[in-house]
């Protein structure tokens, strides 16, 4: 089975199961379930350090310095070999282990095992099915990254395990190179728009020192300052520094120049053709993504249906914060009003960013000093707010979040792009702080891979509509504190959940509708207060990342209906920060298992209660 590791998102679907040996004994006593229970937690545990052994990347990512020299095997016949170890563990679960014996906790992890087993089965068919290398993400754009907020230095082994790993980028890229071939022959080449901002990309990871005669690049400068931290002889550093600069020039550079030369190839024989109805059993493989992403069974169409009743919706909320700032217009023209005044927008200079740093830190803070009022359970792990590195900003999201190292040496990191101010409004800055931050992204995370009794696969796996459906959740439970006191702010906080409705819109618009690019633009354009950058930019994440951009307003919906079911049937009994309990204390699970959750919860305190 797959990770949740380096890569930017896990699609896994769900359909809670029953399937396991039959019960043989009627009355178990508690020391047979406890006995069974932890047979298959010692399975789980067994099976995820496995696998994490065969990951020199999440090793890392893990805080472990195991394979600290090494990059992953990416090469189709080792997800070959994955997939028969995911087959082989599933059928020893299933033959072994008796579901009806086990503790509540572990048939969770029972359950949730085998439907992350089987659909792993069941996507292999679709493996060459994605673009690796986009403008979202990619090796391309993932290795410096991962070198420099991953790749720790706290003596000269760690040195010469990074001079190594930039030694292995020519190996690891020619591996890449090949499965984009096979994605070639199948078919499978991104739309012509994504070659340049890739291109652009890779040149830019080659730029400066040593490379040329410019500033350090961003490689050798965050070697460079990792060196000069630890405590050994000047002449130490000097040599490390050294080998460094040899690798980048003489492995590195090499290997980006070979991805580049292929990539400029490629692009030659790109089409504009933009959806995945394009693929090979296109209109097949973008079903399943909707059902890994959403972990529903809704249909393309009945989630487009759903986009355009929740724009509606949104845009009569709006109209009612025009009629309170005393606007007078179209909803469109108050569109345009917030996208050119510039009282909206820190100047595009380095004092304005930093005045967006400073602002969006305070936010976090205070909304970390009144987390009580919300939650029962808090994280240990701590978080910071950061910018986006130079090198990946011009391509890179709007802002995003980095889970911590669990052994605390990594904070988690909510990352705000300021490559242009004016892609950063200050009537999002509430919004964006909370869904990515706390208590969103960093609530979530870091709780679950801090929870005690579920097994690792759990703490570290993930749902994407869960995930994102609890950031865009966390975007407006701050408004029932008393939050975006602002009306502009408000509108910020209904605007970001705008564009998630309108994800729903597009992204099966381009899919399943057969939907230009330029349409998708169009729609945001009508229907969203975004710059025209942020209407491209996502109307392009659509296209390269098919359905994963529904997860976020399937998953909200799910968990305000369920809260909302949960409010009726508890009444002076529902306490809010019982229910954010019982939501995040099993990890990130699909939404039918989360209501399964939240039902069983409330009948408990409704018999209690009695």
């Amino acid at each position: 089975m797959k990770l949740l590791n380096y890569a930017p998102f896990l699609f896994v679907t769900a359909i809670l199961i029953g399937c396991a040996p039959a019960d043989e004994t009627a009355n178990p006593s508690a020391d047979e379930i406890a006995a069974e229970s932890a047979r298959a937690n010692e399975f789980f545990e067994n099976v995820f350090d496995e696998q994490v052994s065969r990951s020199p990347m999440f090793q890392t990512q893990l805080g472990m310095k195991t394979d600290y020299d090494k990059w992953d095997d990416i090469s189709d016949e080792n997800d070959q070999e994955e997939l028969e170890i995911t087959k082989q563990k599933l059928q020893w679960l299933t033959d072994s282990i008796n579901y009806d014996l086990l503790d509540d906790q572990t048939k969770i992890s029972y359950d949730l095992f085998v439907i992350n087993a089987e659909d792993d089965i069941r996507n292999f068919q679709f493996r060459f099915h994605n673009y690796p290398i986009n403008q979202m993400f990619g090796l391309h754009s993932n290795i410096p990254s991962f070198l420099i907020n991953m790749h720790r230095i706290t003596n000269q082994g760690d040195a010469e395990a990074y001079i190594k790993r930039i030694e292995g980028t020519g190996p690891l890229f020619d591996q890449l190179i090949e499965n984009l071939k096979i994605r070639e022959e199948k078919g499978i080449v991104p739309p012509k728009f994504v070659f340049p901002r890739v291109l652009d990309d890779s040149r830019n990871i080659i730029s400066g020192a040593p490379f040329d005669g410019g500033r350090s690049s961003a490689l050798f400068a965050d070697f460079n300052s990792k060196v000069d931290a630890l405590q050994i002889e000047a002449a130490e550093k000097d040599a490390l520094k050294q080998q460094a600069s040899e690798a980048l020039t003489n492995y590195l550079k090499p290997a980006y120049d070979k991805l580049i030369g292929f990539l400029q190839d490629q692009e030659a024989r790109a089409t504009a053709d933009d959806g995945v109805w394009k693929f090979p059993q296109g209109d097949k493989y973008y079903d399943n993504a909707l059902r890994n992403t959403t972990t529903t069974e809704l249909s393309a169409d009945e989630i487009h249906e759903i986009g355009l009743a929740e724009v509606e919706r949104i845009h009569g909320q709006m109209q009612g914060i025009m009629e309170k700032v005393g606007f007078e217009g179209t909803l469109q023209e108050f569109f345009k009003f917030m996208q050119t005044d510039e009282q909206f927008y820190y100047p595009n200079t380095d004092e304005g960013k930093e005045e967006y740093m400073a602002r969006a830190t305070e936010i976090i803070n205070n909304m970390r000093d009144r987390l009580d009022e919300l939650f029962i359970r808090k994280p240990q792990a701590e978080m910071i707010v950061k910018r986006v590195e130079a090198f990946r900003e011009k391509s890179a999201g709007k802002a995003f979040y980095n889970r911590p190292a669990p052994d605390g040496s990594r904070p988690g990191i909510y990352y705000a792009n300021l490559y242009d101010s004016r892609n950063m409004p200050k009537y999002e800055m509430e919004a964006l702080a909370y869904h990515e931050g706390i208590p969103g992204h960093h609530m979530q995370i870091a709780i679950a891979q801090e929870l005690e009794g579920i097994p690792k696969f759990r703490k570290f796996g993930g749902y994407t509509a869960y995930i994102e459906g609890w950031g865009l959740y966390t975007e407006y439970i701050p408004k029932e504190m008393g939050l975006y006191e602002d009306p502009y702010s408000d509108f910020g906080r209904l605007a970001m959940e705008l564009w998630r409705a309108c994800r729903l819109v597009v992204d099966t618009g381009i899919h399943s509708k057969q939907w230009t690019r330029e349409q998708g633009i169009d729609y945001y354009r009508t229907n969203t207060p975004g710059s025209d950058r942020e209407t491209e930019r996502m109307v392009e994440r659509h296209i390269v990342i098919a359905g994963q951009a529904t997860a976020y307003k399937i998953g909200m919906l799910k968990i305000q209906e369920l809260r909302g079911i949960a409010e009726q049937q508890l009444g002076d009994d529902f306490d809010v920060r019982q229910f954010h309990d019982v939501v995040l204390k099993n990890g990130a699970i699909p939404l039918n298992v989360l209501e399964k959750v939240i039902n069983d919860w409330v009948e408990e305190q409704s018999t209690s209660s009695e």
